[in-house]
């Protein structure tokens, strides 16, 4: 009897196992199956076996709607009018488009292969961008003018598809580089080239344009000049008028032709000499001081030392003449203008740093990124402080031509410079910052 008893027990307690087993089981499994919805209400009713299938074919067919929409993307992506390109964490070229293939020069890949971006693209500034954009996991900007660098073996290339491709000039791009899971990085590349050369044409014309003004412009002012001798009020009021008119646009013309010039050979139009920095910006402050003397507005300068450095003076004058000019304008009465200079020394560099701030209403925010644009004229809003002898004329002030800006920072990119502009976070008013080097390298 006991035999039994001990028996039944036996057979009860390995059933209960069983079932135990079989519902640890039906729970893992419901934890692993989890890509489709529904594998929670029949994980009690099917077969283990049939669940699995079942959850395969479901990632199965999940997995072909996946790689469509990824060729379908790619798809959009190679008929794209920018270029796209993405690389591994090993900066490894894993895909890119037509566009791609075609601003980059890329002739030696194709879809499929891992090769080294530095093996196919020879572009510092590229590798750059995807480094900063992988290790600062943002999205970074960046624009350069790349020159292509053609590979092929010898006799490879017929001699006039050598001659073609030496002929073909460098390409200014647009790039805008985005990080992507597992280090990869993905860059889109935007051709610069039409607008660069617009913008060349553009100036070609007007500067022939201004060149066909100049001698008329100048007849006009001599026939003005001389009526203005043998005229009396009001018609010599009205000469008067038309000769300053005459004047400001031939003022215009030369400012035109000046800023083609720089841009076009700097180093033809520069002479370079030693400068002593405080005087030189004093005597281009004396040149402004009667309409200083209006708006009763001083000048400050603060450095720490005397600075010296291989400039083309009258040139750089010009560059204060402009600057000093817009600040007076912009200044409201009995104010000061602060001009600040320091040192920056760096390895391989030697600068110096010149801030001009004044009090006035500052910069627009739209304004800022066009300020040294040709021709742009800032928000109308931003108000100009007249003097006391300027609120009683009748006439109305005129805006300057939109060249001044354009024309400074002309000038200090010639020199090896840079110029910026923001608005001051004490006074409110603009900030403009010149850097310029010590000494001129002999390749400038």
């Amino acid at each position: 009897m006991a035999f039994i008893v001990t028996f039944i027990l036996g057979v009860a307690l390995g059933i209960g196992f069983h079932y135990w087993n079989q519902y640890r089981f039906k729970r893992q499994l419901a934890q692993i199956l989890t890509a489709s919805s529904d594998t929670a209400d029949l994980i009690t009713s099917l077969p283990s076996s049939s669940l699995v299938r079942r959850e395969m074919a479901y990632l199965t067919q999940k997995c072909q709607a996946l790689e469509e929409e990824l060729q379908t993307w790619q798809t959009v992506l190679e008929g794209a009018p920018v270029g796209y390109l993405q690389v591994d964490a090993e900066n490894q070229l894993l895909w890119c488009n037509q566009q791609a293939r075609k601003l980059l020069k890329i002739d030696r890949w194709q879809p499929g292969q891992l090769r080294l971006l530095l093996e196919l693209v020879r572009s510092y500034e590229l590798d750059q961008l995807i480094e900063q954009t992988r290790s600062t996991q943002k999205p970074q900007e960046q624009e350069w003018v790349y020159y292509p660098t053609y590979y092929a073996a010898k006799g490879e290339l017929s001699e006039r598809e050598q001659l073609q491709l030496s002929s073909e000039k460098s390409i200014a791009i647009e790039a805008f580089a985005y990080p992507l899971p597992q280090g990869r990085v993905g860059v889109f590349l935007e051709n610069r080239q039409p607008l660069v050369e617009l913008s060349r044409s553009r100036d070609r014309a007007f500067s022939d344009l201004t060149h066909e003004l100049r001698t008329p412009l100048t007849s006009i002012s001599l026939v003005a000049e001389t009526l203005q001798k043998r005229l009396q009020n009001p018609e010599r009021r009205w000469v008067e008028q038309m000769l300053k008119e005459t004047n400001r646009l031939i003022n215009l013309v030369q400012e035109w032709l000046d800023l083609s010039q720089l841009q076009e050979a700097p180093d033809r139009h520069l002479s370079y000499q030693s400068v002593e920095l405080r005087e030189l910006i004093f005597a281009a402050w004396q040149s402004l001081t009667p309409l200083a003397r209006q708006k009763e507005i001083t000048l400050t300068y603060c450095a720490s030392d005397t600075f010296y450095l291989q400039a083309d003076r009258s040139r750089l004058t010009q560059v204060f003449l402009n600057l000093f000019d817009n600040s007076i304008k912009y200044s409201p009465p009995q104010s000061e203008i602060r001009v600040q200079v320091e040192a920056i020394s760096e390895p391989e560099t030697s600068e110096i740093l010149i801030s001009i701030v004044d009090s006035g209403s500052g910069f627009s925010e739209s304004d800022l990124p066009f300020i040294f644009d040709r021709l742009y004229r800032g928000d109308p809003s931003r108000a100009r402080y007249p003097s006391p002898t300027q609120a009683i004329e009748t006439l109305p002030t005129r805006h300057g031509s939109g060249l001044g800006l354009a024309i400074a920072q002309q000038i200090i990119k010639a020199h090896g410079g840079s110029i910026s502009a923001q608005n001051h976070p004490e006074t409110g008013g603009a900030w403009l910052q010149l850097r310029l080097p010590t000494h001129q390298s002999k390749d400038i």
